[in-house]
């Protein structure tokens, strides 16, 4: 196993002017073109920001594949170049593999393979994939950590922070410092590729028995702290998939399936997945799904999850006492009847599609935007409220619903979802989850979350 890498001053510095002369050169043409009435190329800039965040690598580039992600939250021309980042960020080339690699397994690395392709195949946020086949014949899927990463991921978080800082002076509707904690525990997490194989593992255990869900196998002898390498998950991305594939039973098959996958670990382990943007999973011709990234990976107290199920009963029965007893829990505190009123504006529209013993799409709408509308509402109502501060353990769960709300959307599936998620909970039992969650996480030696 390599030595991990150290977070030092010199590449936080690097880091620092990188983010400003990639992303400030930007901002200054967009400027010049909104307040003054300046011809930059307005053409060019959405293809300015998918290469300044995709050649920044790490954190930043994750918020651009979020946005990617949520239909209508930009303008096409946007979308279509962020897209690209989800499964096509700018690669390092093979000196740089050939250098990592050996500083992983050795000089003789590649003794530990049949074949290695030395050109990425995908490449994200923290590290690049390539393909490899091992001294048994197994495709593989090898992801290599980039370079001096530690350093990159705290040099974004503090400038993360110091955003967040001006943000909270000028609008006081959403108080972020639980939220920041959050991400800053997830990313850090995310760094250590031995942590994201034992996730693999976790989901493999929680997983085993849905049929149509595949969870590739860690190859503990080709993986350290900066190198996981994989089996290999055949499938095509979530946007080819769906140009190919006209036939409304067949995406139904796939919002069903991807369904499961987030949420029968999380009702019945307290295990969720915290990252859904589309580079993170493909398609099999016959709707299967293959999951294939673990890095952001979130476990809950056992009572955080009934409260997801309090909220709804509470909700769907007009029961204000189980309602308000459900943000306690998640870590809400001295909510008054406005701020509680206004967050379950958002509730009611996130549940929405559970509330209704029938088959439609996830928003009557098909479309974002009423989404945005409502986000922008609650956004308004929270700031007249003086704000409120969301709890840490509400920020991956939130993300999951909206991620995911956004692959069906995008799917137009028609699906009972009121009959999914009645099917995960209506045997819930607190101890069982408690019990099932330890055993899993025990199996696949998974450590306790920060």
């Amino acid at each position: 196993m390599s030595n991990r890498e150290t977070n030092s001053l010199g590449g936080r510095m690097r880091r620092y002017a990188k983010v400003t002369g990639a992303v400030g050169g930007m901002a200054f043409r967009v400027a010049g073109q909104r307040y003054l009435g300046l011809d930059f190329g307005h053409r060019d800039l959405p293809v300015d920001l998918k290469e300044a965040l995709g050649g920044l690598k790490g954190p930043l580039m994750k918020v651009a594949q979020i946005l990617g992600t949520i239909p209508d939250a930009l303008p096409q021309e946007y979308l279509d170049q962020l897209r690209q980042l989800q499964a096509n960020a700018p690669s390092m080339g093979r000196l740089f593999v050939r250098r990592r690699m050996r500083a992983e397994l050795g000089e003789d690395w590649a003794s530990h393979f049949a074949e290695f392709d030395e050109t990425a195949v995908a490449a994200a946020s923290l590290g690049q994939v390539h393909w490899a086949r091992s001294l048994d014949g197994r495709a593989l899927a090898a992801k290599l950590q980039y370079p001096d990463m530690s350093s990159i991921v705290e040099a974004d978080l503090n400038q993360l922070r110091f955003v967040i800082s001006i943000y909270e002076r000028y609008d006081k509707a959403i108080q972020a410092s639980e939220i920041y904690e959050e991400l800053v525990a997830r990313m850090r997490e995310e760094l250590d590729y031995q942590r994201e194989a034992a996730h693999m593992r976790l989901y493999r255990v929680m997983l085993k028995g849905e049929t149509s869900i595949h969870v590739p196998e860690p190859m503990a002898d080709l993986s350290t702290d900066r190198l996981l390498t994989m089996t290999w998950l055949n499938g095509e991305p979530l946007l080819a998939f769906i140009a190919a594939n006209k036939d409304i039973e067949l995406r139904n098959r796939v919002a069903f399936n991807m369904f499961r996958a987030w949420y029968v670990p999380f009702y019945r382990y307290g295990v969720i997945h915290g990252d859904p943007h589309l580079g993170n999973y493909n398609f099999r011709q016959n709707g299967d799904v293959n999951v294939l990234d673990f890095g952001c990976i979130r476990v809950f107290r056992p009572d955080f999850v009934k409260g997801v199920i309090d909220l709804y009963h509470g909700l769907s029965d007009e029961n204000e006492e189980l309602v308000v007893e459900a943000y306690r829990v998640w870590g809400f505190s001295n909510l008054d009847r406005g701020t509680i009123e206004v967050l379950n504006h958002w509730a009611r529209f996130v549940y929405a599609p559970l509330m209704e013993d029938k088959t439609q799409r996830i928003q009557e709408t098909n479309t974002g935007v009423y989404g945005r509308e409502v986000v922008e509402k609650v956004h308004s109502e929270l700031r007249r409220l003086n704000g409120v501060r969301p709890p840490r353990e509400f920020v991956l769960m939130d993300r999951a619903a909206i991620g995911l709300g956004s692959v069906f959307l995008h799917l137009g599936a028609e699906i009972n979802w009121y009959r999914l998620f009645h099917d995960l909970i209506e045997d819930f039992d607190l101890d069982a989850v408690g019990d099932r969650q330890a055993s899993a996480m025990a199996s696949a030696e998974v450590s306790e979350p920060a």
